[in-house]
């Protein structure tokens, strides 16, 4: 057997040209090599056909750079842009696209045929807990022994499994023998995007600030009773006309003594 040989490409002077790496973005300014091409305008108006000169002329002249969007159409598509502003805004908007991306996960819950009552009800659980999440469910049983001759052990056991939990999901494969174990795909009523939003939102409204209740001011005492007041007795100091018309009265008495002293 001959091993397949790399491609070589020739340059245009005899020489064998390297192998390069193909850049899928888009050529602009100087690497543009075509005569003329259909401009189009920063606000997305129609210039019309121009020579390559003239665009790059009207590009350098408005600080913008020729892009050239439709390098298949005859001529070739340019628009005059901010290059790398539209590049930063792609980027935003493929980061955005693949965040609000849900992707569908397949999860697998193993069961034997004669299973417990009380494991039964928690692999129960757990295929009601994915359905919720929006993913997919693959139930497998899993036969032994001469379990492999009653297959219908296995089947009846993924119909229960498929009634009790219709409300969440559907049968998307119906059950089927793969060797010694038989499948059944159970897929879920909603999309997980809509279940990762309905969680997002139970999420904010759980870490959302609850207001802080006001202090309750004390209840009235029955029948209208006033509480009786534990003011302190008033300590304030006399005005000064209380205290020079004491004085004045004070004097007057000092003077009536002292004439009843002398008249005696």
């Amino acid at each position: 057997m001959v091993a397949a040989q790399p491609i070589r490409a020739w340059g245009p002077d005899g020489d064998q040209a390297q192998g390069g790496h193909i850049s899928a973005e888009p050529r602009i300014n100087d690497r543009i090599r075509v005569p003329e091409v259909r401009l189009v305008g920063p606000n997305g108006e129609q210039v019309g056909i121009v020579a390559l000169n003239d665009a790059l002329r009207l590009a350098q002249e408005s600080d913008l750079d020729l892009v050239e969007v439709a390098p298949t159409a005859r001529p070739p598509v340019c628009k005059l842009m901010d290059y790398g502003k539209f590049k930063y805004e792609s980027a935003l908007k493929a980061r955005e696209s693949r965040k609000n991306q849900a992707q569908t996960v397949i999860k697998e819950i193993k069961l034997r045929p004669k299973i417990d009552p009380h494991d039964y009800g928690t692999k129960k659980g757990h295929v009601e807990r994915f359905l919720k999440q929006g993913d997919k469910v693959k139930v497998t049983i899993m036969f032994r022994g001469r379990e492999q001759s009653r297959p219908e052990l296995g089947f009846r056991l993924l119909q229960r499994l498929a009634g009790d939990v219709e409300e969440l999901g559907f049968v998307e494969a119906q059950p089927k023998q793969d060797g010694r174990n038989m499948i059944m795909v159970i897929g879920p009523h909603r999309k997980k995007s809509e279940s990762k939003s309905e969680r997002s939102a139970a999420r904010d409204a759980a870490e959302a600030p609850r207001p802080v209740p006001r202090p309750r001011r004390p209840a009235a005492p029955p029948g209208g009773a006033s509480q009786p007041s534990t003011s302190q007795p008033s300590t304030s100091q006399p005005s000064a006309s209380q205290a020079n018309g004491n004085q004045h009265s004070s004097g007057q008495n000092g003077a009536a003594g002292a004439g009843e002293q002398a008249g005696a």
